[in-house]
């Protein structure tokens, strides 16, 4: 007569399920959400224009002006409140910038994704802020709620149910430019934030920025939303104000003396 043997359940620890837990919890505790987003209320009659054009649901705006009056701050943050509303279509941020500081990436040490790290900084520093905790942008970059791409490796894409900031858009040549608005896909819109003053495109004559030309195009759109920021929006430091306003006055008595 044969007996059968009663298999033998595996058994769990108290310790294992514990230790199990607290890995989840700790999981959930990286992730970002948007009760942890700060709250920020524009500090300038400019920047209330572009919270406001936000609001309306302007889908194609352009920040012009000067250094230090927050527009790539204002426009991460904007379009992070969206991004972690669950209520909204969009499903992440895709900064976008040219490598042109130096256009010589190849020349950098690392992997792509290493030479492209240094541009990212800014971005670090301001989810740093808007979140208050130094790892905020690796972890929204982790969910799937921010992206960092160059406009070296754009052609052919699409970007669909996203919102595009083009950062630096000085930095660009119109090619750049015309190739990064026609990525612009399904229920995407997109914001672009520069200062042709401060282009980095000045060692070679025929890498010239395209922001002048793109800019005036766009002005003839319906759709495009440009804000002007002047020396009376600059939010960083007096001290970059002073600069700024002095550097303006030199530059005058320069052309009256040419002219």
């Amino acid at each position: 007569m044969s007996t059968k043997r009663a298999a033998k359940l595996p058994i769990v620890h108290d310790t294992e399920e514990r230790h199990t837990s607290s890995k989840v919890q700790q999981t959930n505790a990286l992730r970002l959400k948007i009760d942890h987003l700060k709250s920020f209320e524009p500090l300038t009659d400019n920047q209330r224009l572009f919270y406001d054009a936000y609001k309306r649901g302007d889908y194609f705006l352009a920040l012009h002006g000067v250094a230090g009056t927050g527009k790539t701050f204002i426009a991460v943050y904007k379009a992070l409140e969206e991004v972690l509303d669950k209520t909204n279509p969009f499903n992440k941020i895709i900064i976008v910038r040219s490598a042109v500081q130096s256009r010589e990436m190849g020349h950098l040490p690392g992997d792509i994704d290493e030479k492209l790290d240094i541009y990212q900084q800014p971005y670090r520093q301001i989810c740093a802020t808007l979140f208050d905790r130094k790892d905020a942008y690796d972890r929204l970059a982790e969910q799937g709620h921010i992206e960092f791409i160059s406009t070296s490796f754009i052609r052919g894409m699409s970007f669909d149910d996203a919102i595009i900031i083009v950062d630096e858009m000085q930095n660009c040549n119109y090619s750049e430019l015309q190739t990064v608005i026609t990525r612009v896909g399904y229920r995407s819109k997109i914001i672009w934030c520069g200062d042709y003053r401060q282009t980095d495109l000045i060692k070679n004559k025929a890498d010239t920025s395209g922001i002048k030309k793109f800019l005036e195009i766009a002005s003839t759109m319906p759709c495009h939303t440009r804000i002007e920021f002047g020396v009376e929006d600059i939010v960083r430091s007096s001290l970059v104000r002073d600069w700024i306003i002095a550097e303006a006055n030199y530059n005058d008595k320069i052309d009256c003396i040419k002219s």
